[in-house]
């Protein structure tokens, strides 16, 4: 809903909002198409029409010089939990990654996160794999614990001793599926509750650091995050380039 950024005077829908010359929806698509994603989905509001139109004119025109194999899924969700389900159809038959729209990392993080995810899933070695992080930027931080190996033991919500807090980025192979769909029937609410069924079905979770992650949810998020790219070398719209 991007409610907190309206509130606080912007008024441009969440995914539109800009941060180092690109909006984070088209940082993401690009991001995703780097990487040689076979599809990229996008679970959006039924509601969203600046951003429904947006996506059209991407999926007509492309973006940045190049044609994406996006597809759009609109319904209104209850949680982020509930908009990975929406896209079961989509996604559900081989591995995939999936992060929330106002999550910012840099690309070639996620370029290694990507690596990593494939190699470990093609030698048997996890069933998923979660971008973490050590810089705490959410109100709500999930921390991850992780043993010296980096799989994962547990998520918690409580402040206790954990290496990582959750970067709102999730890598599943769809062994991950059967777990989801008994978290909705169960009446689950939150992204972090069926991270935690993921432990307790004894499936292999393992924490990739993806380095400074930032959300964007306050005016003043945005500005940090513009500070954060102009300390680095690589501007984010010449990486997504």
């Amino acid at each position: 809903m991007g409610s907190r950024l309206t509130a606080e005077g912007v008024h441009t829908p969440k995914a539109l909002v800009e941060v180092g010359g690109i909006s984070l929806i088209d940082r993401l698509i690009a991001i995703f198409c780097d990487q040689k994603a076979e599809t990229v989905t996008v679970v959006c509001r039924t509601d969203a029409d600046r951003l429904i139109e947006h996506l059209d004119d991407i999926r007509r025109n492309g973006l940045l010089g190049r044609s994406v194999p996006l597809q759009v899924v609109q319904q209104c969700t209850e949680s982020s939990m509930h908009s990975l389900w929406a896209m079961r159809d989509q996604i559900s038959g081989a591995p995939c990654c999936v992060t929330t729209v106002d999550t910012l990392f840099r690309p070639a993080s996620f370029a290694r996160y990507v690596q990593a995810f494939e190699s470990t899933v093609q030698r048997g070695g996890c069933d998923a794999m979660m971008g973490v992080t050590t810089l705490v930027d959410d109100e709500r931080p999930l921390y991850v614990h992780a043993d010296e190996q980096d799989r994962i033991l547990a998520f918690r919500d409580a402040d206790s001793p954990a290496r990582y807090v959750s970067a709102g980025i999730y890598a599943l192979t769809p062994a991950c599926w059967p777990v989801l769909r008994r978290c909705v029937a169960a009446g689950m609410q939150r992204m972090r509750r069926f991270q935690q069924a993921l432990v307790d079905s004894g499936l292999a979770l393992r924490a990739h650091d993806m380095g400074e992650v930032w959300d964007i949810d306050h005016a003043a998020d945005i500005l940090k995050a513009e500070h954060w790219l102009s300390e680095d070398e690589n501007v984010i719209k010449e990486d997504c380039r």
